[in-house]
């Protein structure tokens, strides 16, 4: 499965609940808002998460006549075989037929995968060249990288999770001589220091030192996710009543900030022909006396 061009960054994480599909949904919102070319495709082909949030928003945006930018989206449908193997077989090939699809179309490709190991997530992984991990700031998710000690905070032992992405990053050096940037983002980080914040923060240290991985702080616990849901709309969207659904409020606006800086933290690269693809079209836009992008209309 060689790939050349596209950038793929895969969300990761064998826990539910740790933001995942928000995270995949929010970051693909973004790198369109700032003229990029966003595929994404949903490995979840139980709970669909991802999946719901791209109809949400195109049947919301449909609705109310919105224009919305929307990314080349992906799902892998449950199969109904009673051969695992069997059904194995026909997800990987859906899966390979996605990839194909957007080599080389999009700039980059959004791989959301399931809190569970499967074959497709090891795959997705082996694929990855950027892979993030949100991770809900406790020592109960912890134990998703590592079984650590409560009282020193020091990892004991590697978990299956991390055996698993560390295969990965083994299979893909070998494979085209590239490393996965791995990077551990801290999601509903406690604004109060206390006793156990601080053996959480020392063991996430000291794991992805272990690991070889990097740390990035993400987004706090915030109702707005949730009430954004149904319409399928982000933090990212136009401040307008009307495409929100609802008025704006001091809680949109600082995940918004939390998001951006979390961009800024995973570092992504941006190619040579992205490049001069978005700013040929800029410069046509403002020939034309048009907004440059969806992001200078949100007026900021």
């Amino acid at each position: 499965m060689g790939r050349t061009g596209t950038h793929v960054i895969v969300v990761g994480n064998e826990k539910g609940g740790s933001g995942k599909s928000t995270t995949a949904f929010h970051l693909a919102v973004f790198l369109m808002y700032q003229g990029f070319r966003v595929a994404s495709i949903d490995v979840d082909s139980r709970q669909q998460t991802l999946t719901h949030y791209v109809r949400n928003r195109r049947n919301w945006a449909q609705a109310h006549d919105l224009k919305l930018p929307h990314a080349t989206h992906f799902h892998l449908p449950l199969s109904k075989s009673d051969s695992v193997k069997e059904n194995q077989r026909v997800e990987f090939d859906l899966f390979r037929q996605a990839i194909i699809e957007v080599e080389g179309e999009a700039d980059f490709l959004i791989v959301d995968t399931p809190g569970f190991d499967t074959h497709l997530t090891r795959l997705a992984h082996s694929l990855a060249d950027t892979l993030i991990t949100p991770l809900n700031d406790s020592i109960i998710d912890l134990d998703v990288m590592a079984h650590v000690d409560p009282v020193t905070g020091d990892p004991r032992e590697m978990s299956h999770y991390a055996r698993l992405v560390q295969r990965a990053r083994t299979e893909r050096l070998s494979i085209d001589g590239r490393t996965i940037d791995w990077v551990i983002v801290r999601n509903r980080i406690s604004m109060l220091p206390s006793r156990s914040t601080k053996i959480v923060q020392s063991a996430i240290e000291k794991i992805a030192v272990r690991l070889g991985c990097r740390v990035a702080e993400g987004i706090a616990e915030r109702v707005i996710f949730r009430s954004l849901f149904p319409t399928g709309m982000t933090v990212f969207d136009p401040l307008d009543a009307e495409m929100l659904g609802g008025l704006p409020s001091m809680s949109h606006l600082s995940a918004r900030q939390e998001y951006r800086a979390l961009v800024e933290a995973l570092k992504l690269p941006v190619s040579e022909r992205a490049k001069a693809r978005i700013e040929g079209e800029k410069a046509l836009a403002a020939s034309a006396g048009a907004p440059a992008s969806f992001e200078h209309m949100a007026g900021e």
